[in-house]
């Protein structure tokens, strides 16, 4: 599907979404009830190849959007057969959101579930009290909520998303269907005018296993066989012309797994990562997507023919998961050439950068567990919202060491404020933007920057696979003046 940049924006505006479920558990998640359905099926045999589907755009005009969800459990499509799974708006892969700074959202939110629900959405600054991106809110099972979020005129260009944050049992839910894409417009700005109007695509990677009829949520084992899906479809045809330019959002908004992105012979051309534009566009043969990861690439067309998208093999150590190669959709490259169009290879966005900023602040961030894996901690804590483990000051800059003392990668995720990586195991890290998740070597550790500004009040930081948060990895941090 076509989404010129420039006219992206005069989609409608409001939507009903829907979102229910009976979901449960994953390791530290709790059960619910939910019709019986048979043993585990084998692998299945679903149909590929289908012409890329982009999730439908709901758009904010003259600077509101609103939007009311509703959550049900419902037999749907997903990748070409009828399963049951847990949508928003009666869909596996929900409508993207797309708003830009200074926009208000208005989201009213009914939760047709047997158990709590909430809704976060990742990656963007806003504040986290009230009824804003509050993730101690508790939507009972028939209430509805309705929430507001005031972006600032601050807020960075890029891809975002939505999904439950319910504890503990985040990661079932999301599992289950309950996720979904933010776009923040402005990237185009950036851009060379003749590439602002160019073909965009969403590339949601989203996986899911197979419990006889449904879409599984209880009893989720990461490195168990799934089904990784683009849009909710099993390797689609992603069609271009030789030599043109797409813009492509990558977004990994399963609830565990990670993704090696490639696409064959070519490379990728990153212009944001975790909703923050780069400093200069840089290329990659490959691109890691921990979970929570987004990256928004220019792709060209090579000569006429067919190259797959694949997630390449990935291990996050022995103590982790081994995700094995797979195809995610096939490029198809066909029709009238075009010339390609050169890059920039300078500079692209305005560099934030707090390599000499002062620092208020030091700290230490340790991610452990258990023998067994049951377990989580956070500075040999499991989470609790009644305890504050951390408190910034606003209008500062502090500086952590995120430890991992496990066997296993885990992904950093901090929510209101974005953070500069600076250095991955003691060594320089030339990054060329900020981001809101980086994944923390087996063993090892990073060093990060986090600005605080704009927004007081509670909120957390996490470990974004899901499991490892649900069964204690996250902690409560309260901004203060």
């Amino acid at each position: 599907m076509r989404y010129p940049l420039c006219r992206a924006r005069r989609l409608a505006v409001a939507l009903t979404f829907a979102v229910t479920a009976l979901v449960s558990g994953c390791t530290g998640g709790q059960a619910a009830s939910q019709p019986p359905s048979s043993s585990p099926s084998p692998a299945p045999s679903f149909p590929a190849g289908a012409p890329l589907r982009d999730p439908e755009q709901v758009v904010s005009r003259n600077g509101v959007l609103r939007v009311d969800l509703v959550v049900e459990r419902k037999q749907v499509d997903v990748a070409g057969r009828k399963l049951w799974a847990l949508t928003y708006n009666g869909r596996y892969v929900p409508p993207t959101l797309r708003i830009r700074p200074r926009d208000t959202l208005y989201l009213t939110m009914t939760n047709r579930l047997s158990q709590d629900t909430n809704l976060h959405v990742h990656g963007l600054h806003v504040s986290p009290s009230g009824d804003s991106d509050n993730i101690f809110i508790h939507i009972h099972p028939g209430e509805t909520h309705h929430y507001v979020y005031r972006f600032p005129d601050t807020l960075r260009a890029g891809t975002y998303w939505y999904h439950s944050h319910a504890d503990p049992i985040s990661a079932p839910q999301v599992a289950g269907g309950l996720s979904g894409v933010i776009i923040v417009d402005g990237l185009q700005q950036y851009l060379p005018v003749n590439l602002r109007n160019i073909t965009e695509h969403v590339i949601a990677l989203k996986d899911f296993q197979l419990q006889g009829d449904a879409v599984k949520t209880q009893g989720l084992h990461i490195s168990a066989p799934t089904n990784r899906t683009v849009n909710g479809q099993l390797n689609p045809t992603i069609r271009i012309r030789p030599g043109e330019t797409q813009l492509w959002r990558l977004a990994n908004v399963s609830a565990n797994i990670y993704y090696n992105v490639h696409l064959q012979g070519q490379q990728f051309h990153v212009v944001a990562h975790d909703g923050a534009p780069s400093d200069r566009i840089w290329t990659a043969d490959s691109l890691l997507l921990a979970a929570g990861t987004r990256f928004d690439v220019l792709v060209q067309g090579g000569p006429p023919g067919r190259t797959q998208l694949q997630t390449l093999a990935y291990n996050t150590g022995p103590g982790g998961n081994s995700f094995p190669q797979a195809t995610l959709a096939t490029l198809d490259s066909q029709g009238p050439s075009a010339r390609p169009a050169p890059l920039p290879t300078s500079s692209f966005a305005p560099r934030l950068d707090f390599s000499h900023a002062p620092i208020a602040a030091r700290r230490t961030i340790v991610f452990s567990e258990n023998a067994d894996g049951s377990k989580y901690y956070i500075n040999g804590k499991q989470f609790d919202p009644n305890r504050v483990d951390i408190r910034p000051k606003l209008n500062t800059i502090e500086e952590w060491t995120v430890r991992n003392d496990s066997n296993e990668e885990h992904s950093f995720h901090t929510h209101v404020n974005k953070f500069q990586l600076m250095s991955i195991n003691g060594r320089p890290h030339q990054g060329h933007g900020l981001q809101d998740t980086a994944s923390v070597p087996v063993k090892g550790q990073i060093v990060v920057r986090i600005r605080f500004n704009t927004y007081t009040g509670k909120s957390v930081l996490h470990c974004h696979i899901l499991n490892h948060e649900d069964a204690g990895m996250m902690a409560v941090m309260e901004i203060v003046k």
